[in-house]
C-alpha cells in the first residue's frame, strides 16, 4: 500500500512537472488524459494547469478544468478565484462578478481576489449601457484595486488602479499610483531570473498613464518578448493599454505592434480530385504548388490559429502548414470520422491522405463531430460544418480581440453544390468578410499540362439524383426551441382552462411578432416547440419569451404565483417534409434530438443553448443577445456531456 502511494505521488509530481513546461496542445493532451482518480488526489494538477491555459488564452478549456477540480474540492479559493478569471476572460462577467463577490464575502480580501474582482467591474463598465452606468462600474473597479493595492502592496493591482483612477478623471491621484509602482518593478526586473512579463507589461502601462508614449513602447516591446504565446496575458495587457490610448485620444496602434495577438484563419478549399472526375479540378500532381502557396499565405498572415475540417487536398495541407508553423488548430468534421474518412480522405488508392488525416487529428488542440450522422439530402451536412467553423473562429477572435481571416483554395469555378468552396466563400462575404484566395485555377494554368486524357474547363453544379420516395424531402440548417412550463404538473383541473387561455394564449400572441421567422411549431400540455429560419430571432424570441413567463403576475390571471420557463435553444441540420398524419410543414432528425435534451437541464427561468446555437449566432453577427459559456453539460436522459451556454440580453455599450 505503501508503495502504491508513493509511485501515485511520484506520477504526480512528474504531471505538475510536465504542465510547468507544456505547450497547449500538450496541455490538452495531458488533460484529455487524465486519471480522475489520480487527479483528486493533488489539488495543485487543477490550479496549475488552469492557469496555464488562461495564459495561453482558452478560457472555456481552464473553466472546465477547474469546475472538476470544484467538484472535488468545492471550497478551494484558488479554484474558485480562477474560475472566475476563466469566466471573465470568456465574456460572462456578470457569472465572474458574483463569483468573485461571493469570495470577498467569505473573508478573501487577497490582492488575487480583489484583483479579479476589479477587473469584472472594469468588463462591466464597458458593456454597461449609460454613461452613468460606466461611470458607476469604473468607481467601483479603482476602489477595489485600490483596497487590494493598500493591503497587498502589489504592483498589479497597483497599475490597475492608477488606469481606473485615469478612466474617472483622476489624473493627479493616477501618475502619483503610476510612479509608485514603476519604482517596485524597476527593483523587480533588476533581477535577471524568473518571468518578468507582469513587471515589464506594469510598466509600460505606467509610462502611458503618465502619457511617456516612447517609454511605454520600449517596456511593452520587452514584455512581448517574455510573453511568447502568452496570448491570453497579451490580451490582457493590450486591453489596458488601449483604454489608456483612448482616454488620451492617442493611436493605439503604437501599442499594438508590441501586444500583438496573432489572428485566427478560418479555412476552406477543394479536395483532391476523385480518380473518377470527369474533368479535372485539382488533380493530385498540382499538390506540391497548392501545398507552397498554402504555405506562403500562413508566412504573410503570421496566424496564431486555425480552423478547418480535414479532408484529403486543400484541408489538410493548410492543418499541416499550420502545425508546422508552430499555430494552434481546432478541426471540426461535419459528421462521424469512420462515414466522413470514406467519403472525403481515403478514397485515391495507394495515397498516404488517411495517414495524414491521423497525424493532423492527433496534434489538434479541439476535434469536434459537427453531427454525428450524415444527412442524405444536399450538401446541408458540409454546409452546417462551415458555418460552425465560422462561428468558432469568430468566438475564438472576439475572445481575444483577434483579426479573423478567411482564407480559400478556391478555383473561382460555381462548384459542386451547397457546402463546397464556392459556396462558403460567398457566406463569408455575404457576412462581411472579404477571404485570402489560394487562386487554384492560376496555379492549375501556370503548373503545365495534365496527363492524357484529363482536361480541366469549368464544371457546372452537380445535381446528385434523389430517389423518387426521398423527393418530397429536403434539407436545411435551422434553429430549434424547447421550452418547459414549470409548475404545470401543479395545476389544478379548474387552472388547466386558464393556463391555456391566458399562459399559452400570451405565448401565442408572442409568435405572432416573429411569424416572419418562425417555419414550425407545436405544444403538448406544457411543452412548446418552434422552428426558426434565423438563428439572431430565435435567440430574441427565447428571451422575450424567457421575460412574459417571468414578468407576468399569473396569479391575476387566475393561476398560481411562480409559473415560468425552461428554455433550450439549438440549432443544427434537419429534414424538412410534410407530415403524412397532419398536413402540416414538419422538421426532424438528430438534431432536432439534440435540441430537446437542453431544455431539462435549464435553470428556470433562464435561455440555455448549445455550442452549435453559440457559434451560428456569432458566425451571422447575432445583435440582440450574447452566449455565455457554461461548462460541459451533462444532457438529459444520457445523452452525454456537452458544452452549454447562458443566453442572456445584448446591453448596448455606453458611447464613450
Amino acid at each position: 500500500m505503501k508503495a502504491k502511494r508513493n509511485n501515485n505521488a511520484a506520477n504526480i509530481d512528474n504531471i505538475i512537472r510536465s504542465i510547468s513546461s507544456a505547450s497547449l496542445v500538450e496541455l490538452m493532451s495531458i488533460w484529455r488524459a487524465r486519471d480522475a482518480k489520480q487527479w483528486s488526489q493533488s489539488p495543485d494538477s487543477y490550479r496549475l494547469i488552469a492557469e496555464k491555459i488562461l495564459q495561453q488564452g482558452e478560457p472555456l478549456l481552464a473553466f472546465d478544468v477547474v469546475t472538476e477540480g470544484l467538484s472535488i474540492l468545492p471550497d478551494d479559493v484558488r479554484l474558485r478565484q480562477l474560475q472566475g478569471l476563466a469566466l471573465a476572460r470568456s465574456g460572462a462577467t456578470e457569472r465572474a462578478n458574483a463569483i468573485l463577490e461571493s469570495l470577498r464575502r467569505d473573508g478573501q480580501t487577497d490582492e488575487e481576489t480583489l484583483g479579479m474582482l476589479g477587473r469584472t467591474y472594469k468588463d462591466l463598465a464597458a458593456h454597461a449601457a449609460t454613461k452613468l452606468e460606466r461611470e458607476k462600474f469604473l468607481r467601483r473597479a479603482a476602489e477595489t484595486y485600490a483596497q487590494a493595492y493598500q493591503s497587498s502592496g502589489g504592483y498589479w493591482t497597483g497599475i490597475n488602479a492608477a488606469t481606473m483612477n485615469l478612466l474617472i478623471g483622476e489624473k493627479e491621484r493616477a501618475c502619483e499610483i503610476a510612479k509608485m509602482v514603476r519604482a517596485q518593478c524597476l527593483k523587480e526586473v533588476q533581477d535577471p531570473g524568473g518571468d518578468q512579463y507582469w513587471e515589464l507589461a506594469a510598466l509600460g502601462e505606467a509610462a502611458l498613464i503618465c502619457r511617456d508614449l516612447s517609454q511605454a513602447e520600449e517596456w511593452y516591446a520587452r514584455a512581448a518578448k517574455e510573453a511568447a504565446h502568452r496570448f491570453g496575458d497579451i490580451h490582457s495587457s493590450r486591453r489596458n493599454a488601449r483604454l489608456i490610448l483612448q482616454h488620451w485620444n492617442e493611436d493605439s496602434s503604437k501599442i499594438d505592434k508590441y501586444l500583438h495577438v496573432p489572428s485566427v484563419i478560418v479555412f476552406a478549399g477543394h479536395m483532391i480530385d476523385r480518380p473518377d472526375r470527369a474533368i479535372a479540378r485539382f488533380p493530385s500532381e498540382f499538390e506540391p504548388a497548392v501545398a507552397k502557396e498554402i504555405r506562403g499565405k500562413i508566412e504573410k498572415l503570421q496566424p496564431g490559429f486555425g480552423f478547418a475540417s480535414a479532408a484529403c487536398g486543400s484541408d489538410i495541407l493548410f492543418l499541416e502548414a499550420m502545425l508546422d508553423a508552430g499555430v494552434e488548430i481546432s478541426v471540426v468534421l461535419p459528421y462521424g470520422r469512420e462515414e466522413f474518412v470514406r467519403d472525403s480522405v481515403d478514397f485515391i488508392p495507394g495515397s498516404n491522405w488517411c495517414e495524414r488525416f491521423d497525424r493532423v487529428l492527433e496534434r489538434a488542440a479541439r476535434v469536434i463531430t459537427a453531427s454525428t450522422q450524415k444527412l442524405e439530402i444536399g450538401g446541408v451536412s458540409y454546409e452546417f460544418c462551415n458555418e460552425l467553423l465560422l462561428g468558432l473562429a469568430a468566438i475564438r477572435a472576439r475572445q481575444l480581440d483577434a483579426a479573423l481571416i478567411p482564407l480559400a483554395v478556391w478555383d473561382g469555378m460555381a462548384g459542386d453544390g451547397p457546402g463546397g468552396a464556392a459556396s462558403v466563400v460567398r457566406i463569408w462575404r455575404s457576412s462581411g468578410y472579404e477571404p485570402e484566395i489560394v487562386d487554384l485555377a492560376k496555379i492549375c494554368r501556370g503548373s503545365g499540362p495534365l496527363p492524357s486524357g484529363r482536361q480541366r474547363r469549368p464544371l457546372q453544379e452537380r445535381h446528385h439524383p434523389v430517389e423518387a420516395p426521398l423527393q418530397s424531402f429536403a434539407s436545411r440548417v435551422v434553429a430549434m426551441l424547447f421550452a418547459d412550463a414549470v409548475g404545470f404538473s401543479k395545476l389544478t383541473e379548474p387552472e388547466v382552462p386558464r393556463f391555456v387561455q391566458h399562459f399559452l394564449g400570451a405565448i401565442a400572441e408572442l409568435s405572432e411578432k416573429f411569424r416572419e421567422t418562425i417555419i414550425a411549431k407545436n405544444t403538448w400540455g406544457d411543452g412548446l416547440y418552434f422552428v426558426f429560419s434565423d438563428v439572431d430571432l430565435a435567440g430574441k424570441f427565447a428571451l422575450e419569451l424567457a421575460n412574459l413567463a417571468a414578468t407576468t403576475k399569473w396569479e391575476e390571471k387566475g393561476l398560481r404565483a411562480g409559473l415560468n420557463l425552461r428554455i433550450g435553444l439549438h440549432a443544427g441540420p434537419v429534414y424538412e417534409f410534410d407530415d403524412p398524419i397532419t398536413g402540416t410543414r414538419s422538421y426532424s432528425g438528430t438534431h432536432v434530438s439534440r435540441a430537446a435534451r437542453i431544455e431539462p437541464i435549464t435553470p428556470p427561468g433562464q435561455v440555455y443553448a448549445s455550442e452549435a446555437f453559440a457559434a451560428l449566432a456569432a458566425a451571422q453577427g447575432a445583435g440582440s443577445f450574447t452566449c455565455d459559456y457554461v461548462g460541459q453539460t451533462p444532457m438529459a436522459k444520457g445523452y452525454g456531456t456537452l458544452p452549454t451556454y447562458h443566453v442572456r440580453s445584448r446591453s448596448p455599450a455606453a458611447r464613450l
